[in-house]
């Protein structure tokens, strides 16, 4: 019987849909980091379950073709690009595979062709978006990330996924805030000042906006360390202050200050202008969105006389993206600063025929539904939690000739889907889009049309 500390040759025959290495030994399902089909290696058994196992690779005896080798493992061990130690060709295959995969087990959808994922020509450096966190390490204030299933600060110079204008902001704040003897935040001991470094960057513009993430209002001689970013990084046009006194796993806490410039960025997509703020939703991959965006558009074959509803809308980018394509646009997003950006991103960017509304997109559909509003198009980009029940009824219940859905996540979108189907709908075309390389994730459109 294995126990804890046995150390046993496996065979990986698998990953799982976060990358892990499977294996299977006396009964377990082993999952293993930084394994991949086809090796053999010698585990550790690190942990046992019931009928699961976690284990670690202490000698690799035969490596897969597929594996890159010029990856720092530190990348692995934090979770920043836990599919980076696999060939990029092998990681669009994988995440097609993922696609498909869901639809058979969850829909049991096997006639419908999923197509090879679109990748990135050039899959790294893309986030114009960072998180960081700020420790003390070794008695020195350091960025980096955490370990994974800890809170134990690996610092970081190059993030290898953040484009490089962050990485550099990032790394002089960190060392002006050394030199300005500001104290990191302590999660142990609930003390410190700064927790985190939060940097948007538009991506056609430039311009980018530093979160300072603190646990009270004061910081020591800000001004003199605003002055000091600003003339070493004059795209920065935005620095905002945001306090988080909680002890908390969130990032930002509700008070937000601007401490330099705007409160928003500025950058473009699909041709459209939008204010980003240091709360907004925005996809992290510019470039990957684009396709995403436009793939959806067209799947959706809009003309002039559609009547398109937007659910899960964000600030607005979808919805606007068509709406000279369309008659009209409904949009719905719970959280209310989204909606009142949306209504400017409109009104910034000439588009007349728009209506946000703030609300649960079930409520709104259902209201729309009695309003006797008849969408032709549905077009939704939900969280990963997916659809709720009363909202994918609603849907049907309007008669829309199509859904065009956008999922960052197959098997809840395979539940939707299998509902949809099961409600008059009819799967025609999955696309996977990797708008996250190197990492496990996969975005994935799925066009639904009215039988």
């Amino acid at each position: 019987m294995l126990q804890k500390n046995d150390i046993v040759e496996v065979e990986i025959v698998d990953l799982s849909h976060e990358g892990m290495g499977i294996a299977k030994v006396d009964g377990f399902v082993f999952f293993v980091e930084n394994a991949l089909p086809n090796e053999v290696i010698k585990m550790r058994v690190l942990k046992l379950r019931k009928n699961i196992g976690y284990g670690k690779v202490e000698e690799y005896i035969e490596t897969s073709p597929y594996r890159n080798d010029s990856l720092d493992a530190a990348y692995l061990r934090t979770g920043i690009a836990d599919l980076g130690h696999l060939a990029y060709e092998e990681q669009l295959k994988f995440k097609q595979k993922q696609v498909a995969d869901n639809l058979y087990k969850t829909a049991h959808i096997s006639d419908v062709e999923v197509l090879p994922t679109l990748g990135m020509e050039h899959p790294f450096a893309y986030r114009n978006k960072a998180q960081v966190p700020v420790r003390r390490v070794n008695g020195q204030l350091e960025t980096g990330f955490f370990r994974k299933n800890s809170h134990d600060l690996m610092p970081i110079d190059d993030f290898l996924i953040q484009e490089k204008d962050i990485d550099a902001l990032i790394n002089f704040t960190r060392d002006l805030f050394c030199r300005f003897d500001i104290k990191p935040y302590d999660e142990k001991e609930q003390s410190g000042l700064i927790r985190n470094f939060v940097v948007r960057r538009g991506h056609y513009t430039g311009q980018m906006m530093l979160v300072l993430v603190t646990t009270r209002p004061k910081i020591f001689r800000v001004e003199q360390m605003i002055a000091k970013i600003v003339e070493a990084f004059p795209a920065v046009v935005s620095v905002i202050q945001n306090i988080n006194d909680k002890n908390t796993n969130a990032i930002l806490g509700p008070e937000f200050h601007t401490l330099y410039g705007k409160d928003v960025i500025e950058d473009q997509m699909l041709g459209n202008t939008y204010e980003i703020s240091a709360q907004s939703f925005y996809q992290v991959n510019t470039d990957m969105a684009e396709k995403l965006y436009q793939t959806a558009i067209d799947f959706s074959e809009l003309t002039a006389d559609d009547v398109v509803i937007d659910a899960y809308s964000g600030i607005g980018t979808i919805g606007l993206s068509v709406a000279k394509q369309v008659k009209h646009v409904y949009g719905v997003e719970v959280i209310e600063k989204a909606v009142i950006d949306a209504k400017k991103n409109a009104e910034r960017n000439g588009i007349i025929n728009s209506t946000y509304v703030a609300d649960s997109a079930e409520n709104a559909m259902a209201q729309w539904v009695k309003d006797g509003i008849k969408p032709t198009v549905i077009m939704v980009d939900p969280p990963r939690k997916g659809l709720t029940e009363s909202f994918i009824r609603s849907a049907a219940e309007t008669g829309a000739d199509k859904v065009t859905y956008i999922s960052c996540n197959p098997a809840t979108m395979a539940r939707d889907i299998a509902l949809f189907e099961e409600l008059g709908y009819k799967l025609t075309k999955v696309q996977p889009v990797d708008l996250f390389p190197n990492t496990h994730h996969v975005e994935c459109i799925a066009l639904l049309t009215r039988i």
